[in-house]
């Protein structure tokens, strides 16, 4: 079995402290053990150099069409987490299931990806703000689930900037939605001097 990279190997960050505050520390202690001990028996693999490549040529497409469709985009984002998660061996068929495995490994990008889902659920009576937040917190999971580190979202963090690089902003934002957060870095098995190809949609 392929060793764990050491952001999987540490606790999941606000999903544990989540766990802990409504089970208290050492229920949260034994629920995460059991999650983990789940998750680990789902045998979890990396992707071939040659899938992740694929996938993340796919990604590109994202911030492309979300100039002009930012419904679409979204969606296929949503789907593209979905297939990536399923190709390193989570199951996915139940949602819920799937959002408490990837608590034991992703939890930190787990409150991003709920957001995104909820919008995704409405995404026809979405704001473009929101479908464009929805597309970042689909962004950062991807990553970490492609295991493709993300310099360009920890340098936007580092720096405080409010507009990450990736995800353009269409001309037409609707008034009165707050700016863009800085995302988290979403680490990978290895650390990559190579960018996400999606960086040439920059605006």
């Amino acid at each position: 079995r392929l060793g764990r990279t050491a952001a999987e190997r540490s606790l999941p960050g606000p999903e544990y402290d989540r766990l802990v505050k409504e089970l208290g520390p050492r229920n949260a202690k034994a629920e995460f053990a059991k999650r983990r001990q789940r998750v680990d028996g789902l045998g979890i693999s990396s992707l071939s150099d040659e899938r992740r490549a694929a996938y993340l040529g796919q990604w590109t497409a994202a911030p492309e069409q979300f100039v002009d469709t930012p419904e679409a985009a979204v969606r296929s984002a949503s789907g593209l987490v979905t297939a990536v998660a399923a190709d390193r061996g989570y199951e996915v068929a139940d949602q819920e299931q799937f959002l408490t495995d990837l608590s034991v490994y992703h939890g930190r990008h787990l409150d991003g990806y709920r957001s995104a889902l909820e919008v995704t659920g409405r995404v026809d009576r979405a704001t473009t703000e929101a479908m464009r937040q929805a597309l970042l917190g689909y962004r950062v999971l991807f990553m970490d689930l492609a295991e493709e580190a993300d310099d360009d979202a920890l340098a936007a963090g580092q720096a405080g900037a409010a507009e990450p690089a990736r995800v353009p902003r269409p001309v037409a934002v609707e008034a009165g939605h707050p700016g863009t957060a800085p995302e988290d870095r979403a680490p990978g098995r290895r650390e990559r001097s190579k960018r996400d190809p999606a960086v040439a949609t920059r605006p």
